[in-house]
């Protein structure tokens, strides 16, 4: 059965892969996004899908116009993915990142609690402390809010998770690892591979912050895209927290010599904000696999192609 679906930050790099899985499943879509972190670019190639309703630039922090919205379109589901999502801007300025990431998600939820909206609240593995075993994070490991970023996350998951036990709202955690792929920003926004692949490209040499030994469970965006709408689609995640990774790590250098295939390009610089670096990175989503029977699909070296091809043909910087 189609449903009537709120997505914020949709046209956001991970956001605009949920729009099409979405809509590619016939579901009728909302998108609202302030274009703060997001491209309407982005969604460029759905603007003429019959069953996208409507892309509304606008905040979260607008309470008058989220009762709008939820008061015309009876949304079935939220799947709220809007966030300030850079850790050195929340270091710089962790006012703007607790205003959107907190007090933005509590209004999301007072309206999905007055409509019954099930809300799908995409929080991030940075949360996390650093994975001691080989075995991965699960979602019961210990969290470090080592950055604004990661507390402000916390903040918002646990009002989520109130939400849930409080007033049995339909609730959901989700927490992707490091998530790559085509539309990610290749500027100093974007994400390592992003970033590592454009440098590449031109020519350029490969910046690596501090010692590069520090490790990352890099997921693949489409694979991600399955993991988030697929929490919206299924109760028995409801009240939980769920991981999504490959359970395969990769060190930054590792890394830059799988994409740049030099040793000699590339370069360690000074770490900008060292106190906020997670030294490793592993995910275990034996729950993700038993809740919603997903997995990756992806391998790092296939999607590192895709994304490369990507950026060669013109992706945005």
């Amino acid at each position: 059965m189609n449903k009537n679906i709120l997505l914020t930050g949709g046209a956001g790099f991970i956001g605009r892969w949920v729009a099409k899985e979405l809509l590619n499943e016939g579901h009728n879509v909302w998108i609202l996004d302030d274009l703060s972190n997001g491209r309407e670019s982005n969604i460029d190639e759905f603007k003429n899908h019959a069953n996208l309703k409507a892309f509304i630039q606008g905040t979260i922090l607008d309470e008058n116009l989220l009762k709008k919205l939820f008061t015309q379109h009876a949304f079935d589901l939220c799947y709220h993915l809007g966030a300030s999502i850079n850790v050195q801007d929340s270091i710089d300025d962790p006012r703007t990142t607790f205003n959107n990431d907190t007090v933005g998600t509590f209004y999301i939820l007072e309206q999905c609690k007055k409509h019954n909206t099930k809300i799908v609240f995409m929080s991030t593995c940075m949360v996390y402390d650093r994975c001691i075993n080989e075995g991965g994070i699960d979602e019961l490991h210990p969290i470090k809010p080592a950055s604004p970023y990661a507390g402000a996350k916390i903040s918002a998951e646990n009002m989520v998770l109130s939400y849930y036990y409080a007033y049995d709202l339909p609730a959901v955690v989700i927490r992707p690892f490091n998530t790559y792929g085509p539309f990610q920003k290749t500027g100093g926004e974007g994400g390592v591979v992003a970033i590592f692949i454009k440098n590449d490209l031109e020519g350029n040499l490969l910046n690596i912050y501090g010692e590069g030994t520090q490790t990352r469970d890099l997921l693949y965006v489409e694979d991600c895209a399955r993991f988030v709408v697929a929490a919206g689609f299924n109760n028995e995640v409801n009240g939980e927290i769920v991981n999504a990774g490959v359970g395969k790590d990769i060190s930054v250098n590792e890394l830059a010599l799988l994409i740049a295939s030099d040793k000699d390009r590339i370069q360690h610089v000074k770490h900008i904000h060292p106190q906020s670096e997670i030294q490793k990175l592993l995910c275990n989503s034996a729950k993700a696999k038993r809740l919603l029977d997903w997995e990756a699909e992806v391998s790092l070296e296939e999607g590192i192609r895709r994304t490369r091809q990507w950026i060669k043909h013109g992706g945005l910087a």
